[in-house]
């Protein structure tokens, strides 16, 4: 009991600044990625190099066939465009960091940079969830609406579909990063990542995160179950579509496609799902790591190869680009 409001004020304040200075004012974070495997290291660099940068050829390659082959100026082909130019910028934020902290000892970033590196992650993770949602309903117009799908995918309609990618994740990127950086984090400030994400930062933090991490778990089912959803329910349809309407040897075929692209939807919705919708309690595993190499390299890496580097389209347009360039040249001189 207090016997004064003077008294009472000072030993509150007392405490305030007791509990003030205890907690350290941290101004960087230490990366921990993959410290364990200190022999490994060298080797883990050259393995994420060399997908890192057959990664990027493979998306700009994409990005170029669309812009130079009018043959691909198609709303199917200008999704996986824009999804290629997501992927890049997805890749260039994670990628080239974890690299150099591979070849260091002292694997720090700053806490600005951590939360930028977080702020890009979440806008183009959030983006790249609904592009691939888009994708799968663009499939579904093409195959079940055949006769209406020209007038349903408008290219209006498209760029309104892309645009909304990028706000939902800018939308998503500044809600949560000011969300877990307006959190004082005190003590450890090594983060058991090999790039800063929400679940090992919330567990660094020295406050009550509860309505944080119920918020990040609403914001998980908005922006990944139900895109995830929405894709499967796609791709149902498509499969059903194809066994009532199609011959035997075009439904080997489709099932063949739709089943490589639902393996990659899987392994990309389903690691983030698990990631993100897990207790605080289950924060700081190592498990964390393999799961976020999944969506953040694994998926990206293999993305261009299942979804356009083997259509015969693309294979085509980039015939007739390779004919025009020797066409053009002799033309030239």
């Amino acid at each position: 009991m207090c016997f004064g409001a003077g008294l009472c004020s000072e030993i509150q304040k007392y405490y305030f600044d007791m509990e003030r200075e205890n907690q350290t004012t941290i101004t960087e974070f230490i990366l921990v990625g993959f410290s364990e495997v200190l022999q490994l290291q060298y080797f883990l660099f050259v393995v994420f190099l060399i997908i890192f940068k057959i990664s990027l050829l493979a998306h700009m390659f994409i990005i170029f066939l669309y812009r130079l082959s009018p043959n691909l100026h198609t709303p199917m082909y200008f999704f996986l465009a824009n999804f290629s130019f997501l992927e890049i910028c997805y890749l260039s934020n994670i990628i080239p960091k974890m690299l150099i902290n591979l070849l260091h000892h002292h694997k720090t970033i700053t806490f600005n940079g951590c939360a930028i590196q977080m702020f890009c992650f979440l806008l183009l993770g959030s983006a790249e969830c609904n592009m691939l949602a888009f994708m799968a309903y663009d499939r579904y117009n093409a195959i079940c609406h055949p006769l209406h799908y020209s007038n349903i995918m408008r290219r209006a309609v498209c760029i309104r579909l892309v645009f909304s990618c990028w706000f939902i994740g800018t939308t998503v990127g500044v809600l949560q990063t000011n969300l877990i950086f307006s959190l004082p984090f005190c003590g450890s400030n090594r983060i058991n990542n090999f790039y800063c994400d929400v679940p090992p930062l919330l567990s660094l933090a020295c406050k009550n995160t509860k309505i944080i991490e119920i918020t990040a778990l609403i914001i998980t089912f908005i922006v990944v179950i139900v895109p995830f959803l929405l894709t499967v329910i796609s791709y149902a349809n498509i499969i059903w579509t194809i066994i009532k309407h199609h011959s035997a040897g075009r439904r080997i075929k489709a099932f063949s496609t739709c089943t490589s692209h639902l393996i990659v939807v899987s392994m990309y919705y389903g690691s983030a799902i698990i990631m993100y919708s897990r207790p605080k309690s289950s924060y700081g595993m190592d498990g964390e790591k393999f799961l976020s190499l999944i969506y953040t390299i694994i998926a990206p890496f293999i993305n261009p190869f299942i979804y356009s580097l083997r259509n015969n389209d693309v294979k085509n347009a980039f015939k007739q680009v390779v004919c025009q360039i020797k066409i053009d040249k002799p033309e030239n001189n």
